[in-house]
């Protein structure tokens, strides 16, 4: 007789798989830039194993929190690439979800049939800033606490309700021991949301498939996803992974700032706030605005703007293979993203200030002007 475990892969488990893993068609001109999809799937599963093991160990009281995350890299055995892995880990899985936003942008991924796949895509991307956000507060230390003060308290500018949010999220009237709780219950229960996220991404994208370079559908040249696809993935994993590990080892801190492995001071402002480098960006946008709450209109806007790209869009060629003018302006888009990123790294001061307001410009109009005007008049 079967054992249990083998009656549990029944046909129609056994059939799940294989339709979705080994003879999911898949088309054939796929390049190296589809795999960063698998890729951001991979630093999931790493961010949710590492979390669960820190969680063990971890202590959500503004007392204990810094010295029990200084207790896992020192007295926990294995404790310490356990922390690193995690941390550096919040960063790989960002730079990977970017690469994989930025070949969606340029090969036109967003657009009928595939917005949907799109639209649940930006949810994940905002869901894992969300999670990334608290999970930074939870080392307490100094950029923990006033990232914390700056980011709640920038909810105090919604009309009417804005104050009692903030109440809310601090759980009283500073951000204590309850706002930590708080979010330390969050970072737990907010990686599992993007899991059941990423399900309904996938299962989306195999109803109508991948897209691809040419952007082009037709079935005649799709092959099977196993072997051919599983081994570019699995090589484009071990790449990753080895400079990912190369962090990990030789340097850990790497990426994170060092005023956060100074344990938090509520009597201490450090000289300048900056968070993570992946929220640079936004960070650039927000302070770009000379009022608060247009700057918090204008970095929500700038997230929520991902969601109206698909019908933004009206051109009918997908890929930017055939769309010199849009991979011109893609570029400029590109270019324009990073340097708000450097510029989120310095004070609010100029010319820092004054590139910021332009590149901020530059960001919302690549998509309520560039986009639709270019394709409607020129493509």
């Amino acid at each position: 007789m079967r054992s249990t475990s083998l009656r549990l892969l029944d046909r129609p488990t056994l059939n799940l798989l294989n339709d979705h893993l080994i003879d999911y068609p898949t088309a054939m001109n796929l390049n190296y830039m589809w795999n960063f999809g698998s890729m951001s799937g991979i630093f999931l599963i790493i961010q949710i194993l590492t979390g669960i093991f820190l969680a063990m160990h971890y202590v959500a009281s503004i007392d204990l929190a810094f010295n029990s995350v200084e207790h896992i890299c020192r007295d926990v055995n294995n404790g310490w690439p356990i922390r690193y892995m995690h941390a550096n880990g919040a960063s790989f899985f960002f730079l990977v979800v970017y690469i994989h936003l930025s070949r969606g942008l340029y090969y036109g991924s967003y657009k009928t049939p595939r917005s949907v796949i799109w639209i649940i895509g930006v949810v994940i991307f905002i869901l894992m800033m969300a999670t990334a956000f608290i999970g930074y507060v939870l080392p307490w230390g100094q950029m923990s606490l006033w990232g914390a003060t700056v980011i709640t308290n920038l909810f105090s500018a919604i009309p009417i309700i804005g104050e009692y949010i903030v109440i809310w999220l601090w759980g009283g009237f500073s951000v204590d021991n309850a706002t930590l709780n708080r979010f330390y219950s969050f970072h737990y229960l907010l990686p599992f949301l993007i899991v059941g996220a990423v399900l309904v991404h996938i299962i989306v994208l195999h109803q109508h498939g991948s897209n691809n370079p040419l952007g082009i559908e037709g079935s005649s040249s799709k092959i099977t996803f196993y072997p051919y696809f599983i081994v570019k993935d699995v090589y484009s994993w071990v790449l990753i992974l080895m400079l990912y590990f190369l962090f990990v080892y030789f340097a850990p801190n790497f990426l994170g700032h060092s005023d956060n492995y100074i344990e938090a001071n509520a009597m201490v402002t450090p000289a300048h706030i900056v968070p993570e480098w992946y929220f640079l960006p936004y960070y650039a946008i927000l302070r770009s605005i000379p009022h608060k709450l247009g700057g918090v209109v204008a970095m929500g806007g700038a997230l929520l703007i991902l969601l109206a790209l698909p019908y933004l869009d009206v051109s009918d060629t997908r890929s930017s293979t055939f769309r010199p003018i849009h991979r011109l302006i893609f570029w400029i888009f590109l270019i324009n993203y990073v340097i708000l990123g450097w510029v989120g790294g310095y004070p609010p001061e100029s010319p820092y200030l004054e590139i910021g307001q332009l590149a901020t410009a530059i960001y919302f109009s690549y998509f309520l002007m560039f986009i639709p005007l270019v394709d409607m008049k020129f493509e």
